[in-house]
C-alpha cells in the first residue's frame, strides 16, 4: 500500500490533472471538451500570474512604492495580462457551485480581452451551453484551482507548458483521425526543430495548428543558450524574440485560437499568427514573406485544397500539382516562402517521395535538378496519433555552400519505442542520432560517415539512375545484421514452431471431444 501512495504522490501534475478532468468530462465529445479545459487552464494561468503581481503592487514595497495595483500599466510593464475583478481566479472560485458559473466564465473571457488588445477574440466562450452540466464544469474549476500555474517559480519550471501540451497530446489521441489536425507528435516536431537549428530569422509555418512548432523553436533557443553559457562562461540574450520572429497562418478558427493561447502563455508574440477560413493557398495571409526557416506539418495527401482555382499561380515555378492532392502544391507553397539561404524542414506521408501521379514525378524531378532537396528522412509508423499513413521528413535548401548535388538519406525507421499498444514515439538519443548524423553530413566528409542501412550520402546523378525515386530504403541498403540473415536457418525454424502449435492445436480438438463424448444427453421435456 505505502508503494501505490508514493507512486501517486510522485505522478506528474499534468497527468494527475488529466484523469480528474476527463472523469469530470462524462458524456461530452473530446473536441468540444477540449477548449473548456484548456480554456479553463489559460485563465488560471494568468490569473495567478496576475494575482502575485498584484499582491507585490499592493503592498508597495521597494520597486514597487507607491504603484496602483488596479493599473493596468503596471502590468503591460511586466509583461502579465490585466485581469479585472470579475474574472480573477478566487472570485470564479467562489461562485464555482453556482448555476450561472457558466454565464460566469464566459463574462469573465469577455472581460479579459477588453483590457487586454493581443487576446481579442482568442478566449473560448463555451462555458454557459446547455449540455455542458454546470455540476462537472464547477468541479472542473475546483480541480484546476489545485494546480499553481502562473506565479514566477511554475513558469521557470514550464508547469502551465507541461500541462498545456499534455492535455493536447490526450485530446488528439481522444479525438482520433481529426485530431491530428491541431497535433503534432512532440517527438517529431522536437526532430524537425534540432534538425533545422532556427538560431536568428524568421520562421514560419502556414499550417500551424495549435504552435508547436513555434514553442519548439523558442525552447531550442532557451536550451542552447544555457548549453552555451556552460562552454563560454556568458549567456546570449535572455529573450527569444531578439533571434527570431514567427509567422504562421491557419484556416481552423478553434485550433487557431488554441495556438494564440499556446503562444501567449509562454510570451510569444504571436501578432503575426493570422487565421482565415479559406486557408494558405486560396488566401495567403503572408504574401511578401521570405522566411529563413520553415517548419510545417500539412495535411497528409488532402484532396480539397481547391487547387482547380488556382491552375496558373504563380508558386507553381517546378510544375502544376494535381487538383487531388496537395503534397506538391505544399513544396511549392514552401519554396515560394524561403528567403534566398533560407531552409525548410516539413512533414509529408511516404507515398511523396515515389508517386509519379498527374505530373508529381517531373515536379520532383525539377526539386532535384535543381539541387533543392537536402535530406530525406523515412520515419517509424505508429507516430503520429491521428494517422496510419507512412510519413517522412522533406529538408530543403536554397543556395546549398556545401554538399551540393547531394542528398542525404537517412532510415529511422527502426527507431523509437511504443510508448503504449497503438504509438510510438522517440527518445532524445534517437532525436540526437537522426540530428547529429544531418549536422555532422553537412559539416565535412571526415565528420560523416555512411552506415550501411541507417544513412548514406548520395549524388543525386545516382537518384536520377533510380527515375528520381528518393526513399531512403532504395539507397542506405539494410542493416549489416540483416545483411547476414539466414534464410534456410530462419525457415527451418519457423517451420518446427508452426509443425509444434498444429500439433498442440490437434491434442486440444482431442481433449474437447473427449469430454463432450461424457456429456450425457438428456432431451428436452
Amino acid at each position: 500500500m505505502a508503494k501505490i501512495a508514493k507512486a501517486e504522490q510522485e505522478e506528474p501534475l499534468e497527468k494527475k490533472l488529466w484523469k480528474a478532468a476527463d472523469k469530470l468530462r462524462k458524456n461530452m465529445d473530446a473536441a468540444e471538451y477540449k477548449h473548456v479545459a484548456l480554456g479553463l487552464i489559460f485563465l488560471k494561468y494568468i490569473s495567478d500570474a496576475f494575482e502575485e503581481l498584484y499582491n507585490k503592487l499592493k503592498d508597495g514595497k521597494g520597486e514597487f512604492q507607491g504603484a496602483d495595483a488596479e493599473d493596468k500599466n503596471e502590468y503591460t510593464a511586466e509583461k502579465v495580462f490585466y485581469v479585472p475583478p470579475s474574472a480573477r481566479w478566487t472570485w470564479l472560485q467562489g461562485r464555482a457551485k453556482l448555476p450561472t458559473i457558466g454565464k460566469d466564465i464566459d463574462d469573465a473571457m469577455d472581460a479579459i480581452e477588453k483590457d487586454n488588445a493581443s487576446l481579442k477574440g482568442v478566449l473560448p466562450k463555451v462555458y454557459a451551453q446547455e449540455k455542458l452540466d454546470k455540476a462537472s464544469l464547477g468541479g472542473l474549476v475546483d480541480l484546476v484551482s489545485t494546480a499553481t500555474l502562473g506565479t514566477k517559480e511554475a513558469q521557470s519550471k514550464d508547469l502551465l507548458g507541461r500541462v498545456f501540451e499534455y492535455f493536447l497530446g490526450e485530446f488528439a489521441l481522444a479525438e482520433g483521425k481529426k485530431g491530428g489536425q491541431f497535433y503534432t507528435p512532440a517527438s517529431v516536431v522536437k526532430l524537425l526543430v534540432e534538425m533545422l537549428e532556427p538560431y536568428e530569422g524568421r520562421v514560419f509555418d502556414p499550417c500551424c495548428g495549435s504552435g508547436g512548432m513555434f514553442v519548439q523553436s523558442e525552447k531550442f533557443i532557451k536550451y542552447h543558450q544555457d548549453h552555451y553559457k556552460q562552454n563560454n562562461g556568458k549567456k546570449l540574450s535572455l529573450n527569444p524574440a531578439d533571434h527570431i520572429s514567427i509567422y504562421g497562418q491557419e484556416s481552423n478558427q478553434t485550433t487557431w485560437r488554441l495556438a494564440k493561447m499556446n503562444l501567449a502563455i509562454r510570451g510569444i508574440d504571436s501578432s503575426n499568427v493570422k487565421w482565415n477560413n479559406e486557408g494558405s493557398f486560396l488566401n495567403d495571409a503572408h504574401k511578401d514573406l521570405k522566411a529563413d526557416y520553415i517548419i510545417a506539418n500539412p495535411p497528409f495527401n488532402d484532396s480539397d485544397w481547391s487547387g482547380e482555382l488556382l491552375q496558373k499561380d504563380a508558386r507553381w515555378a517546378y510544375g502544376l500539382p494535381p487538383a487531388g492532392n496537395a503534397n506538391y502544391a505544399w513544396i511549392q507553397h514552401f519554396l515560394y516562402h524561403m528567403s534566398a539561404n533560407g531552409q525548410a524542414g516539413f512533414v509529408l506521408s511516404k507515398g511523396s517521395l515515389t508517386t509519379k501521379t498527374s505530373n508529381e514525378g517531373e515536379i520532383r524531378k525539377a526539386l532535384i535538378e535543381n539541387d533543392l532537396i537536402d535530406c530525406i528522412v523515412n520515419l517509424p509508423s505508429k507516430l503520429f496519433l491521428n494517422t496510419q499513413i507512412p510519413a517522412c521528413l522533406w529538408f530543403l535548401k536554397r543556395n546549398k555552400q556545401k554538399r551540393k548535388k547531394e542528398i542525404l538519406f537517412i532510415d529511422a525507421r527502426n527507431l523509437g519505442f511504443l510508448k503504449n499498444r497503438k504509438n510510438l514515439d522517440f527518445t532524445d538519443e534517437d532525436i540526437a542520432k537522426v540530428a547529429d548524423t544531418y549536422h555532422n553530413w553537412k559539416i565535412t566528409d571526415e565528420a560523416y560517415a555512411d552506415i550501411q542501412g541507417f544513412c548514406k550520402s548520395v549524388n543525386i546523378e545516382e537518384v536520377k539512375a533510380l527515375n528520381y525515386v528518393v526513399t531512403p530504403g532504395r539507397f542506405v541498403g539494410l542493416p549489416d545484421d540483416e545483411d547476414d540473415f539466414n534464410f534456410e536457418e530462419r525457415f527451418t525454424s519457423l517451420k518446427a514452431e508452426l509443425e509444434k502449435q498444429i500439433a498442440e492445436e490437434a491434442e486440444l480438438n482431442k481433449q474437447i471431444a473427449i469430454n463432450l463424448s461424457k456429456i450425457k444427453y438428456e432431451p428436452a421435456k
